[in-house]
């Protein structure tokens, strides 16, 4: 995983913006946002949170902790009316490796299944 410099470089690219527009969703200037993405400051946890919610994406990501991009709100869809994306992932990693393997086995089955 990067170093969150790269990350929110790369994410902002992805998505063709400029600093500046990122700047202006930060409140501050092009000028202040490039030394975030170029390392010369560190990113304000602020401006950590305002990243991940302006681009819908986990602040761990941001900081280069998971590979996961889905953010809080992502996991708290509702997968069935009784329980999140959230509760399911946490259900499976209860599990012990032998049985997460089976689920994950049986998701990928299920989904060539369906194509």
């Amino acid at each position: 995983m990067g170093h969150y410099k790269e990350i929110i470089r790369g994410v902002r690219e992805d998505r063709d913006l400029k600093q500046a527009e990122v700047a202006k969703v930060l409140g501050t200037t092009q000028q202040l946002y490039s030394k975030y993405e170029n390392g010369q400051y560190e990113l304000p946890l602020r401006a950590l949170i305002a990243l991940a919610d302006f681009y819908g994406i986990s602040a761990d990501f941001l900081i280069g902790r998971t590979k996961c991009r889905e953010g809080v709100d992502s996991l708290n869809k509702q997968v069935t009316p009784d329980c999140t994306a959230g509760e399911v992932l946490s259900d499976i990693l209860s599990l012990s490796p032998k049985d997460r393997d089976a689920v994950i086995e049986y998701i990928y089955f299920k989904k060539l299944k369906s194509t």
